[in-house]
């Protein structure tokens, strides 16, 4: 497992292996990170394991004790988003444990972080920081762009880090792209999160950067972005609410991307997208 990053690093010259895991949706995305990370961490060599984990409880928000679960499948970080704290013991849960990671640009009083460096195998330090869009969401957050600079400033790829992950977490595919060229040759990793719908466009930009609109969700595609369909069918077609939305409960697919980055430069060597199980394609290194 990653640490929190301390002390001096020596001059290393390897690969690092990085996964990133989409929006982890309900039950069934729970069960399919316990069930499986382990045994692609072991299978791929993976020195880092990022999970988005906003929609883990109930398809809305993460508690703590679904966040230990996480953790305890073998995610080394895990991210939150707009609903950051729709579970409420996540605004107290987020002050004490520092792998967990809350949007950088969510309120300047928000508890918790949305940026930090860890220790990934061999000593390597690797940031992680996470960022909410403003373009089609339902409230006004602060620009995203200026937030992740700052952050990439002080922390420069292949200097102070040998990796960063930076995820957007927007609704718009044209802000998450910005987002990425923003970034390229700053950042090992730009990808998406929020839509639940896997983007297939993962790439290797200009100056170094790996790049996915979306990494889509952990959960299970026989829905309407994770919710069980009835609901939803009945609200587009009628315009009426009849019931809460609840999230399906089939068999999920482990959704998102896998890195190859070089310790000396921070810059990708390798993407490729991943669809582990379920309902979707199989795909991984």
């Amino acid at each position: 497992m990653i640490a929190v990053a301390a002390g001096s690093l020596p001059d290393y010259a390897g690969l690092m292996k990085i996964l990133f895991l989409g929006d982890v949706m309900g039950r069934a995305g729970r069960a399919a990170v316990t069930e499986r990370l382990q045994a692609l961490r072991a299978a791929w060599g993976l020195d880092v394991v990022v999970v988005n984990g906003e929609n883990a409880s109930q398809g809305a928000g993460l508690t703590g004790e679904h966040a230990k679960a996480l953790f305890a499948a073998g995610a080394d970080c895990v991210t939150l988003g707009d609903h950051a704290f729709d579970q409420k013991d996540m605004i107290s849960y987020c002050e004490t444990e520092g792998r967990i990671l809350r949007p950088l640009n969510f309120s300047k009083v928000a508890p918790g972080r949305g940026a930090r460096v860890f220790t990934a195998t061999q000593g390597r330090r690797v940031l992680v920081c996470q960022a909410l869009g403003q373009v089609f969401m339902k409230r006004p957050f602060d620009d995203p762009f200026s937030a992740v600079e700052g952050i990439l400033k002080t922390h420069l790829l292949g200097g102070a880090v040998q990796a960063t992950i930076v995820e957007i977490h927007a609704e718009a595919t044209s802000e998450k792209m910005a987002m990425g060229h923003w970034c390229d040759g700053q950042a090992s990793l730009v990808v998406g999160t929020h839509t639940h719908v896997p983007t297939g466009d993962a790439m290797i930009l200009n100056k170094g950067t790996a790049y996915l609109t979306d990494a889509g969700m952990c959960g299970d595609y026989d829905s309407v972005i994770g919710m069980e369909k009835l609901e939803p069918l009945r609200r587009f077609i009628t315009g009426m609410n009849s019931a809460r939305f609840e999230p399906a409960g089939g068999e999920a697919t482990l959704s998102g991307v896998y890195v190859e980055t070089d310790d000396k430069t921070g810059r990708a060597t390798r993407v490729v997208m991943v669809r582990q199980g379920g309902r979707l394609q199989q795909a991984g290194p």
